[in-house]
């Protein structure tokens, strides 16, 4: 039986900074949504995780 295929990252870091911009664009556009604390923790993570690699 052969192995499973390695997996491989859909996006790459590039991607992560493009949509960290993206989120922080909507963030400062959209301050009184009462979403934007999700939009803004959001923009957390993708930071976090663009730094992997």
């Amino acid at each position: 039986m052969s192995e499973p295929a390695r997996s491989r990252a859909v996006l790459s870091n590039e991607d992560f900074k493009l949509l960290q911009e993206a989120v922080r664009f909507y963030i400062e556009n959209h301050q009184d949504d009462p979403v934007s604390s999700k939009y803004s923790a959001l923009y957390h993570r993708l930071g976090s995780a663009g730094g992997r690699g």
